[in-house]
């Protein structure tokens, strides 16, 4: 029964510093044969670089998934490719450079993932509908994979729900990100798909959803522009943990992870 630890996004150094420091004792502490991570705003709070991808690997991330900011580190386009571990997400255009999915294995299990970005009040606009897109990635995987996690990268919370319910049965789990916020709904829908709304930021949650809470603010008191810089205290890890049944390729239990200074 693979066991998985999904990471919810690494936001800027202060949260890349907890991973190297916890990381390591957690795969062993709690059994893990796997480890994804989303790392979209690893960079300074903002996209991913090669060198990055590589630290968190080295740090005992199996698999990276990535956002609407996949582009915003200049040159990372040329990168991504080489990144045999980092998928970007599914249904932006398919000439963009990068995987559209990962396939991780473990003991022989073939797990594979991919993201889709949600359509509502997103940054980076997908090409295609977020079911659309599982729908068709889920037919080109059945002969390669042995069960399947999506991650719905998105604002709307209906958009992951709706996702949720529309995969129930087929993957073993349907995990959201994006908004930052930890959702308390992780639960396993009726036909054994592990679901959850939003895993919530690793980083500094002393802050506005990773940022220096003085800037944030005010910009919101007079809508002027101003640099929003990483914030850097009480840094969490949150994650969500999937035990994946071998046989069905779909999820016997799901909880949240979150791990404080």
């Amino acid at each position: 029964m693979p066991k998985v630890l999904f990471i919810g996004d690494i936001v800027g150094r202060p949260a890349r510093s907890f991973i190297k420091k916890r990381l390591p004792q957690l795969r062993t502490d709690l059994s893990l044969d796997l480890v994804i991570a989303n790392a979209e705003n690893s960079a300074g709070g903002s996209g991913l670089t090669a060198k990055i991808a590589g630290e968190l690997r080295e740090m005992g991330i199996d698999g990276i998934t990535l956002g609407d900011h996949t582009w915003d580190q200049r040159g990372f386009e040329a990168e991504i490719d080489a990144l045999e571990y980092v998928c970007r997400p599914a249904n932006v255009p398919n000439h963009c450079p990068g995987r559209h999915f990962l396939i991780l294995e473990c003991g022989g299990f073939r797990l594979g993932v991919f993201t889709v970005l949600g359509r509502q009040w997103m940054k980076l606009q997908p090409d295609s509908f977020a079911l659309q897109t599982a729908d068709r990635l889920l037919g080109k995987l059945a002969d390669q994979t042995d069960g399947l996690v999506v991650e719905i990268h998105a604002e709307a919370t209906a958009e992951k729900v709706a996702l949720g319910w529309y995969l129930d049965g087929r993957v073993a789990a349907v995990v959201g990100t994006h908004t930052h916020v930890p959702t308390a709904d992780a639960q396993l829908l009726p036909r054994s798909t592990g679901y959850l709304t939003d895993i919530g930021m690793t980083g500094p949650y002393q802050s506005c959803i990773g940022r220096d809470l003085q800037a944030v603010i005010a910009s919101f008191l007079d809508g002027m522009p101003r640099k929003h810089s990483v914030a850097q205290h009480d840094v969490r890890l949150c994650g969500v943990i999937l035990n994946i049944n071998a046989d069905s390729g779909l999820c016997d239990h799901i909880e949240r992870l979150e791990v404080r200074e």
